[in-house]
């Protein structure tokens, strides 16, 4: 299977979880820490799928 359409679809999930953890204690989606958490979201989701995708 070509991985790369999977390490993209783990990179938006991840982002798109990563945003939201931020309104956990009520702050904004667009502020840094939701900038921060959607970064380090893509980040692992691109992990997670690279990991995947070799197995």
């Amino acid at each position: 299977m070509n991985s790369k359409p999977l390490i993209w679809i783990g990179m938006f999930i991840g982002g798109t979880v990563g945003g939201f953890v931020p309104m956990l204690w009520g702050d904004s989606s667009f502020s840094f820490s939701g900038i921060f958490f959607n970064a380090v979201g893509a980040i692992v989701g691109i992990y997670v799928a690279f990991r995947l995708s070799n197995n």
